[in-house]
């Protein structure tokens, strides 16, 4: 039996994204590719242009949040809530990770920290009254988010060194300690705080407000990459949390993994929206840039880099594709998300650095793009888990043999 891909009755493929060279985003019903194309206009006429001079200064341009808002795009991975329809399905929700990420991934982070990591603790971790108080301002962008775990002196060891500790004094929770590379937490309303149990020394997490007595994020300053992510460092200093505001359905660290399995995928969607974006500035550059007397496209070395490019992207995305009907069918577990993320981010790298060397000298000027998102890359390399730890997860699940230290 012969299956054939039909285009979307939507609009044309290949013509909007010549990165989808297999036309992947005909999987998606129309009514979700609407919603994709509207993130693509939003993202290329309002949100580009201000990109190279926010990434510049370091600076999350704020005046975007109103935007998003009046966009109809957040919340979008959660039915109700104030959202008056259907959540969508996590192959939109991935694609719309890419398409952000396409034009920047420093926005496509904002996306990501507060729809994903903040909304999907509270949506997973949780009880009802919780996320019927938090969601609905959430989902509207009224309230943004953030997500605290990783620590000053713990990257990849917080699950059992985690040193932000918790305090239970009667119906107040008594948070001391320190989180680091913080996204969106200068500027956060709430922001999800992980902390250790001294009584079971079990892991649980908080929602703690802006404002809130001994809470200090402080911006972190002086980063090579995704610059525009408002980054913080914050100390806690026996910041009060009621026990209210402690989310009922977290009882361990394994309760935060099931977060992480989920989100990490989208982070892989992310790498792959680089590569798109990358590949993309240098396509067209290799059409416009000419030496010897024609354009440098017709070159053979430069479309070896160009075609190898496209082969990472068009394996990429075909994987996150099937992880994604994975989670629709609830059939996905850690070490699916932790392959994608390991294997598409280390393609990811491999793109940006063709895509720079195909600009040659100008490949170094913010004026072209391609710097930025050969900087931004090695961010996402690095978060979410790092790829020797998410090597070590697969390695333990087809191997049945744990290599972790």
């Amino acid at each position: 039996m012969t299956t054939t891909v039909q285009p979307s009755a939507v609009g044309p493929i290949a013509d909007e994204l010549t990165a989808d060279f297999y036309h992947y985003e005909s999987l998606l019903p129309d009514e979700e590719r609407k919603l994709l194309l509207t993130a693509r206009s939003l993202m290329r006429d309002r949100v580009k242009p201000l990109v190279n001079e926010s990434w510049a200064r370091g600076e999350f341009p704020r005046e975007l949040i109103a935007l998003f808002r009046d966009s109809g795009l957040a919340g979008l991975p959660y039915e109700g809530y104030g959202a008056h329809r259907p959540a969508v399905s996590n192959l939109l929700s991935g694609m719309l990770a890419l398409e952000t990420a396409r034009t920047d991934a420093s926005v496509s982070t904002f996306f990501g920290v507060h729809n994903g990591l903040a909304m999907y603790s509270i949506h997973a971790g949780g009880d009802q009254e919780q996320r019927d108080r938090w969601l609905p301002a959430m989902a509207a962008m009224d309230k943004i988010g953030a997500f605290a775990m990783t620590e000053p002196l713990g990257g990849s060891d917080v699950a059992g060194g985690m040193r932000t500790t918790a305090r239970r004094e009667g119906g107040t929770w008594v948070l001391n300690g320190a989180k680091k590379w913080i996204g969106n937490a200068t500027f956060a309303d709430y922001v999800v705080v992980w902390a250790r149990d001294v009584d079971d020394n079990h892991v649980k997490g908080f929602v703690v407000e802006k404002g809130t007595p001994g809470f200090s994020p402080v911006k972190i300053e002086n980063k090579l990459a995704f610059r525009i992510v408002e980054n913080a460092e914050i100390t806690l200093t026996d910041v009060r949390v009621p026990e209210a505001d402690r989310l009922q359905n977290i009882g361990s660290f394994r309760d935060v993994a099931e977060i992480l399995r989920a989100t990490r995928g989208g982070v892989a969607w992310q790498a792959l929206g680089v590569m798109v974006g990358a590949y993309e500035l240098a396509l067209d550059y290799a059409r416009e840039r000419h030496q010897f007397g024609r354009p440098i496209g017709g070159f053979q070395l430069v479309q070896d880099l160009l075609v190898k490019s496209l082969g990472n992207i068009t394996a990429s995305w075909g994987m996150l594709v099937q992880l994604a009907r994975m989670q629709d069918a609830g059939i996905f577990h850690d070490e699916h998300s932790a392959l994608a993320k390991a294997f598409v981010t280390a393609r990811m790298r491999e793109v940006v650095a063709w895509s720079r060397e195909v600009f040659g000298g100008n490949g170094i000027l913010l004026d072209h793009d391609i710097a930025r998102f050969f900087a931004d890359a090695e961010a996402i390399y690095s978060f979410e888990g790092t790829r020797e730890m998410n090597t070590l997860i697969v390695g333990k699940s087809i191997t049945g043999r744990s290599a972790f230290v």
